[in-house]
């Protein structure tokens, strides 16, 4: 009945779009996004500009489903890393498997079920343009920003990698050649958190600026370790900086060099494990008895320059080049109990080079276009160690010895793999635009990826205990793969007047192959999981009424998901390997409304909804068809208000409320009941107090007020171990931060 309801919501919502009904496209913003500052909002403050299609655009009049959020409201929501990002915007989540700033996005239901730490998601995430694919580049980045734009929806024929699901753009503040100013933040909250973040900008001549800013936080664990003389997990210890140079030689040309380091070392996450009778006995939901209470290090390094000139009056190219390395290891107390029953070390190294060329056109005529060539060479070692049981003594000898592993075998032993795996990505892409009548502008593009994989030097070996190597599992193995692809897109928007825009398109997006990196026991489990295609439909109206006081904006979506890649565990003998999902099908509508009632009160408002179905498809054994995909929640909706008080000569005093509900949704495609995560709804908020002068500032915040008790990602591990594993969103937080501008 229900999935009954929601199609005929989703087909009710296609209809108005047919109908050409002035109702509101989807390109989400929020009240307070800010735009860059060479392309200023309006005075009436709904104007908001974005780079989406690679071009300053008025995000109004980008045919294309996309967020703005500006910095300045991201910093007042305390959205200080980009796990915060799925409460504000419709239709994305996320699942947290492998700690906090490690998010696994899904957008529109398009996600990643494998954990390991050599995959790339489907949502790809990129900084100042610079794809990040692995775990360990992403690190601390949300600070002294500009904006995020989320893009929902393939995206190939403008980014220079590929992706099925969308885009999260991080865009960092660039050095202004203006004068010298900046700011400093200090705060303090619960759990005994200490922050603090800045930014300097300093001209240096006519033709050139620098900028540094920087982030800093410390905080206790909120997960309470009830075992004498164990520290509390999941604290916070990190820090961030970033340095910008711009050179500007001359009107037509301008290059930003950026190099930035990031770390991270707080105790790692806790896993609460059920059945609580039991794993948790006695403790609260809050509380919990871990034996591994090792620091989480996540180190990153990044320099990328980009340079654009202008080739003649009508052709600018553009460049981006790009190193990154990073270095993630965490040491995880899996079995989330005393017990040394089950606790994986976990180990990811990565370098990257890449470079994105393009070529834009301006000629001021119909027709438009942008070329552009990409590579990317990302280079993954991975090491990964299953310890079982190795506190168990089965060989009847006194203490627990490497001969237990022998005599017990699997408990008491250490199982370990290890590979190194290369990457290449080679592409050429185009996006081309024809303006047909001074209403009608038609859209294409299309791309070709040659893409190249090498996992060599695996092997796994059973250790005991001590160290000691007991049993070549997997012997010095090899795989590779090498594949090409041709996708695109074609669409059309239509103008209906200057406030009232319709358009629709269809693309293609591709994921490339995956290697398996949770092969432990049998050369068997080597695998290569096919890529992954999506072939989707959207139709969409973006309009704003009242002055432009209202704007109220739709998308309606049908995807065909070919090939989604999938971890696998064969019942039988609990071997792991990767697969892909032949067939799945993804339907739904956002919708979000922004309404300045007055100069003095803004509310916003965002819907998503979402029927996902699997078509086809075996995992672990089971038939999924007709079950529901993971991280896909039928319904999410998030709103708030920004209401001035005051606004006199002693200052501007100001309130802000924030809501995200989530309706239940399941974080496996086995969709088994006891894993379900049911409905909740998560309120935020802030006051803020900003001088006369705008240069003195003050925030109380909050975050989480209703202590509200939640799942960001559930596994069945009963089968093996005897417990579900679970991460839990965080409890209540608030504070207070005072601020200077110079």
């Amino acid at each position: 009945m229900r999935n009954g309801k929601m199609r005929r919501l989703t087909c009710s919502a296609l209809a108005l779009l047919l109908a050409g009904v002035s109702a509101p496209a989807l390109a989400q913003q929020t009240s307070e996004t800010t735009a860059k500052p060479a392309a200023a909002e309006t005075s009436d403050g709904t104007d908001i500009v974005v780079t989406a299609q690679k071009r300053s655009e008025r995000l109004q009049d980008v045919p294309i489903a996309v967020s703005a959020i500006g910095g300045e409201a991201l910093e007042k929501s305390r959205v200080m890393s980009a796990d915060e990002l799925a409460g504000r915007i419709v239709n994305l989540q996320l699942t947290s498997t492998v700690g906090d700033n490690t998010p696994i996005f899904a957008l529109r239901g398009v996600s990643m079920s494998d954990y390991s730490l050599n995959q790339a998601s489907p949502v790809a995430t990129y900084y100042d343009e610079v794809y990040k694919g692995n775990f360990a580049f992403l690190g601390v980045a949300m600070y002294d920003l500009e904006r995020v734009e989320v893009l929902r929806g393939p995206q190939g024929t403008l980014y220079g990698k590929n992706t099925t699901g969308g885009a999260v753009n991080l865009i960092s503040r660039t050095p202004e050649l203006g004068g010298t100013e900046g700011y400093l933040n200090l705060g303090y909250g619960n759990y005994d958190r200490y922050e603090a973040n800045g930014a300097l900008n300093v001209p240096l001549g006519e033709t050139l600026a620098a900028r540094v800013a920087f982030t800093f936080a410390r905080a206790d664990g909120w997960f309470k370790n009830q075992l004498p003389g164990e520290p509390d997990l999941a604290s916070v210890r990190e820090y961030g900086i970033r340095g910008s140079l711009l050179f500007e030689p001359s009107d037509s040309a301008r290059f930003v060099l950026r190099a930035s380091t990031s770390y991270q070392n707080p105790r790692n996450y806790g896993i609460y494990a059920q059945p609580e009778a039991v794993n948790r006995p006695g403790l609260s939901r809050r509380q919990i008895e871990a034996n591994v209470t090792d620091r989480r290090r996540a180190r990153t390094w990044s320099v990328s320059l980009t340079g654009s000139f202008d080739v003649s009056d009508t052709l600018a190219v553009t460049s981006v080049t790009s190193w990154d390395k990073g270095r993630l290891s965490f040491y995880e107390d899996t079995d989330g109990t005393a017990s040394e029953l089950l606790e994986i070390p976990y180990v990811d190294r990565a370098t990257q080079f890449a470079q994105d060329l393009r070529l834009t056109s301006d000629f001021g005529g119909p027709f438009n276009f942008i070329l552009g060539a990409y590579f990317n060479r990302e280079k993954v070692y991975n090491q990964t160690t299953f310890e079982i049981g190795k506190d168990i003594d089965s060989d009847g000898l006194p203490g627990v010895t490497d001969g237990d592993c022998a005599v017990g075998f699997p408990l008491g032993c250490l199982f370990r793999n290890s590979f190194d795996q290369v990457k290449k990505s080679y592409a050429l892409y185009s996006d081309m635009s024809f303006e047909a009548t001074d209403a009608l502008t038609l859209r294409g593009g299309i791309r070709f990826t040659h893409d190249k994989g090498v996992q060599s030097d695996f092997e796994a070996n059973a250790f005991g205990p001590n160290e000691v190597l007991v049993m070549n599992l997997i012997p010095p193995s090899r795989l590779d793969y090498s594949t090409e692809n041709l996708s695109g897109k074609i669409g059309a928007d239509y103008k209906v007047n200057a406030d009232v825009m319709l358009y629709g398109n269809y693309s293609r997006g591709y994921r490339a192959p995956s290697f398996n990196a949770q092969a432990f026991f049998d050369p068997s489990e080597l695998s290569v999981a096919k890529a992954e295609k999506i072939d989707a439909f959207e139709l969409g109206v973006k309009s704003q009424f009242a002055d432009r006081r209202v704007t109220l904006n739709m998308a309606a979506f049908h995807y065909t998901y070919s090939n989604q890649q999938f971890i696998n565990v064969d019942p039988a003998t609990a071997a792991q390997t990767l697969l892909n999902i032949p067939r799945s099908r993804i339907l739904g509508g956002e919708a979000e409304l922004t309404v300045r009632a007055s100069d003095m009160l803004t509310l916003r408002g965002g819907l998503g909804l979402l029927d996902t179905k699997i078509n086809r498809g075996t995992v672990s054994g089971v038939d999924v068809s007709g079950n529901r995909l993971s991280n896909a929640p039928k319904l999410t909706f998030s709103g708030g208000f920004d209401a001035t008080v005051i606004d006199g000569g002693s200052g501007k005093l100001s309130l802000h409320g924030d809501l995200a509900y989530s309706s239940n949704q399941y974080f496996e495609v086995l969709n088994i009941p006891r894993l379900r995560q049911k409905s909740y709804l998560l309120l935020s908020g802030h006051i803020d107090w900003v001088s006369d002068d705008g240069r003195w500032t003050a925030s109380l915040w909050g975050k989480n007020l209703a202590n509200k008790f939640y799942f960001t990602s559930r596994v069945d591990l009963l089968a093996g171990f005897g417990f579900d594993y679970n991460h839990v969103g965080s409890p209540r937080t608030y504070g207070v931060t005072v601020g200077t501008k110079f």
